[in-house]
């Protein structure tokens, strides 16, 4: 029988409760699920990909072996080729993210079509959550430990203390 991959890319700086929400809803569906963080010479992330793969995997320490973390500088279509996978996952929270990813997603689809974009809803209590806004609150001091795994919230705070 065939393994079902999916590839859940996105830079996870930091691994939020609204990336493992998706996360975990596409483990459900996948037999696999190849978490692909971009890696962007010109770009400056505020933890190392090594930090945020050691994020992930303390966050899905049970996760049985369905997930695998990889790094990526190109296009998400050739990652997941590169990877087997059937699908993209993409969390959407509100309107505005699908207007984005469905552009996204008809890229992708032109460019491969064997690979199809999966869009999973945010759970509503995480909705709200986005990464850019963790880095906000945590740099002014603010407690981030409801928007993020534990293991990132003390991360955060070491790094802001």
């Amino acid at each position: 029988m065939t393994q079902r991959i999916a590839l859940y890319p996105g830079s996870f700086d930091p691994m939020t409760s609204g990336h493992l929400d998706v996360l975990r809803q596409a483990m459900r569906l996948f037999d696999e699920v190849v978490i692909a963080i971009g890696v962007h010479p010109g770009k400056a992330p505020m933890f190392s990909f090594d930090e945020r793969v050691a994020f992930i995997r303390d966050s899905v320490a049970d996760d049985g072996g369905k997930v695998r973390v990889v790094s990526f500088d190109g296009l998400v279509i050739d990652v997941a080729a590169d990877h087997g996978a059937v699908a993209l996952v993409r969390g959407v929270r509100d309107g505005s993210d699908l207007d984005y990813e469905m552009q996204m997603a008809g890229m992708n689809g032109r460019m491969a079509p064997d690979i199809v974009t999966l869009f999973l809803p945010a759970s509503p209590e995480f909705r709200p959550i986005t990464a850019t806004l963790v880095r906000q609150i945590a740099a002014m001091g603010g407690d981030v430990a409801p928007f993020v795994p534990t293991v990132v919230a003390q991360a955060l705070k070491a790094k802001f203390a």
